[in-house]
């Protein structure tokens, strides 16, 4: 069984550090989703991480750094507009696709030639990356496919015994995972959207950024997943919730859709309640296309995809 650590414990990053330098495995909390990281250099240690989700390991590892400087330590290649974005944005939801240097081994890359890079907005996160001295490759704590980890609670439910350490640093604040733009296109592309919304990233670097195309490159790009046990309806408004609820025997509406911060925040946790207490289906109100609500959104059809 894994131990749990807080992060207000003066002991926890060093012990957290311990952990990830002896090849061992970390619930670590972001403000996005709690990750389950390992020491991006040491091959064995990555390999834990699809074991312990059962993540096929042709699918990418985004990594995590501690700050902007190690950037060019793992990329190569990096465009204007992406380090214009790096530099706005960072510490923060935002993972950059880029041409990987000859540091990031081919099973955090899932084999390819390009990596996924971003640094995290929690201070524990960074210390424990800092203190380490090398990148961490960390996917979300959870069994691939399910529902994303907000809590270190959730984090033991899925991996228990499969983790060696878990950070506990609380709720994550914003709730769903980080936006991923790939810049190894001719154009910048979104791969996931995500805590960051596309319209803020745009008026930072004034260009368009396009839909994706070509074969799933990147974490969350499978037509399902983030899925919880229970059905997932969608619906467009509080009114069709109503009308659809009285279908579904032990059912609940999620219903924050006129505040996302609040909707991405929770979303997760819900979902989690709703299978802890046996419901047969979520109806959940879709948010406006826009800002954050088109993360929630592509995590709702994705949990909702049969």
């Amino acid at each position: 069984m894994s131990s749990v650590i807080s992060s207000n414990n003066p002991d926890a990053v060093e012990q957290a550090v311990n952990v990830l330098n002896s090849g061992g495995l970390v619930g670590l909390p972001t403000e996005t989703v709690y990750g389950l990281a390992a020491r991006a250099d040491l091959d064995g240690a990555v390999s834990k991480i699809f074991e312990a989700k059962g993540r096929p390991t042709g699918h990418p590892l985004i990594l995590h750094i501690s700050d902007i400087s190690d950037l060019h330590r793992y990329a190569v290649t990096i465009p204007t507009a992406a380090i214009h974005l790096a530099e706005h944005c960072w510490p923060g939801p935002l993972t950059l696709l880029l041409h990987k240097s000859s540091d990031v081994s081919r099973l955090v890359t899932g084999g390819r030639e390009t990596v996924a890079i971003r640094i995290p907005a929690n201070d524990c996160a960074r210390q424990i990356i800092r203190q380490c001295g090398h990148a961490v490759a960390a996917p979300s704590a959870n069994v691939f496919g399910h529902v994303s980890p907000t809590t270190a609670k959730h984090v033991h439910d899925d991996l228990g015994e499969n983790v060696d350490l878990i950070v506990d640093d609380g709720n994550c604040s914003i709730g769903v995972e980080s936006t991923i733009i790939d810049f190894t296109t001719a154009r910048p592309q979104l791969l996931r959207p995500g805590g960051f919304p596309v319209e803020d990233l745009e008026s930072i670097i004034g260009t368009q950024i396009l839909m994706p195309t070509g074969e799933s490159r990147a974490s969350g790009m499978l037509s399902s997943h983030y899925a919880p046990k229970c059905k997932v309806v969608l619906v467009d408004s509080v009114a069709e919730a109503a009308s659809v609820l009285a279908e579904y025997r032990d059912s609940r509406v999620l219903d924050h859709w006129d505040n996302p911060p609040l909707y991405a925040a929770s979303l997760y946790t819900q979902m989690r309640l709703a299978d802890d207490e046996g419901l047969s289906a979520i109806i959940a109100v879709l948010p406006p296309k826009s800002g954050l609500g088109m993360a929630i959104r592509d995590r709702l059809t994705k949990a909702s995809f049969l």
